[in-house]
């Protein structure tokens, strides 16, 4: 039996990888391994490991490496050590591949340490653009580190390629995200109200903002507070926040979020919603707000609005319920403005989610089922031919 070595290293992460880490555990020909890092083994993010305890999987490792510093300096201690561990504990699994998703930076740890121990990875989600992060350049680094690769769009396939992955090893499955909103059941909005212990309002936004890990500190600051600038007046609104992942100045825009939700009472913050109450969440809610890749691969499938913040999530594929914003003021109120006007709301009903449907996860299995490992480390160059 092929060995597949999983790592998931946050939240939302786990939140696309949870189907195929339950297909990879029910196949015949393949046997599951799993690493959990990052956010998952962090208080202050969660502690997220719980719902993959309470989803029933074997946890083969535990590799602790966030620091308490978000700086610069701390991510890349934090990569350092993720290098050094993460080679440690595959060295004594031996996987016959290792399976990553998307581009973070404990990620990137986990590729360097399989390409020095030259085993073959499996890398989801790549070929994606996102001009405003850090994890553009991680991303595309992966991908070079990568043997097999499953993509979001025939878009993403053509990147891949063009970096120098030979055709006969992309594959075009859609999207992990669409996979996992089909599959998952989602709760009522009555049970939903009781677990999280709130009630929605006549009008609801999910905001989920993460750091701009290209700009500064202070360029940060300054979006975020425009954010809740326009936010605070609205009338009977239910706010419902997401706190950020572990990236660079983090812990200054969760310190806003707390002091925000104590001075209004609308507003609702949690550490980690879970896949389960999160997906549940973007099915009442009447748009999300902020700059998560969720906006754009999976809100569009339940037909609700997004106010895309910034140049986070620039350069990535977007359905017509997608709504890029500055983030200034004048811009943001232009935009909430925007998703409950009538003309939006009807063209809401015809859009199409260019991350396609459901299957990617069953997909992936069956080619890892007949895929053989054999030479995939030693990979010569694709040259597109002009």
């Amino acid at each position: 039996m092929k060995k597949i070595c999983v790592v998931t290293g946050s939240r939302a992460e786990y939140g696309l990888l949870r189907w195929v880490i339950k297909d990879i555990k029910a196949s015949k020909f393949l046997k599951l391994q799993l690493m959990v890092t990052g956010s998952h083994l962090n208080n202050m993010h969660g502690n997220t490991i719980k719902e993959i305890k309470i989803d029933g999987f074997k946890i083969n490792s535990k590799i602790k490496i966030l620091s308490k510093n978000d700086s610069e300096i701390g991510i890349a201690n934090s990569i350092g050590l993720g290098i050094r561990q993460f080679t440690e504990k595959l060295t004594k699994l031996k996987p016959t591949y290792v399976l990553i998703l998307g581009d973070r930076y404990e990620i990137f740890s986990v590729a360097i340490a399989c390409t020095i121990l030259r085993i073959p990875i499996i890398h989801l989600h790549g070929g994606e653009k996102t001009e405003g992060a850090i994890d553009e350049a991680l991303r595309h680094s992966i991908t070079k580190m990568s043997q097999l690769h499953f993509v979001a769009s025939n878009e993403y396939r053509n990147r891949v390629i063009q970096l120098g992955e030979k055709p006969k090893n992309v594959f075009n499955v859609g999207g992990f995200g669409v996979d996992s909103l089909f599959r998952t059941k989602l709760l009522s909005k009555k049970k939903l109200e009781k677990e999280l212990n709130f009630k929605f309002l006549k009008k609801n936004l999910l905001v989920t903002f993460h750091p701009e890990t290209l700009e500064s500190k202070k360029t940060n600051i300054k979006s975020f507070s425009n954010l809740l600038i326009s936010i605070s007046n609205l009338q009977n609104t239910k706010l419902i926040f997401t706190l950020p992942n572990a990236d660079t100045d983090n812990n200054i825009i969760k310190k806003k979020i707390i002091q925000f939700c104590k001075k209004y009472k609308n507003a609702i913050y949690f550490k980690s919603l879970g896949n389960q109450k999160y997906l549940s969440c973007l099915r009442y809610v009447d748009a999300i707000v902020g700059n998560s890749s969720s906006g754009l691969a999976e809100v569009p499938s339940f037909k609700k609005a997004t106010i895309n913040i910034g140049d986070r999530q620039k350069g990535r594929l977007k359905a017509k319920s997608v709504i890029d914003c500055k983030p200034n003021i004048k811009s943001l109120r232009l935009a909430l403005g925007r998703i409950y006007s009538s003309t939006f709301q009807n063209n809401l009903k015809n859009v199409i989610n260019p991350y396609g449907k459901e299957g990617a996860s069953k997909k992936l299995v069956k080619i890892l089922e007949k895929k053989n490992s054999i030479d995939l480390v030693k990979k010569s160059f694709y040259d597109l031919k002009f």
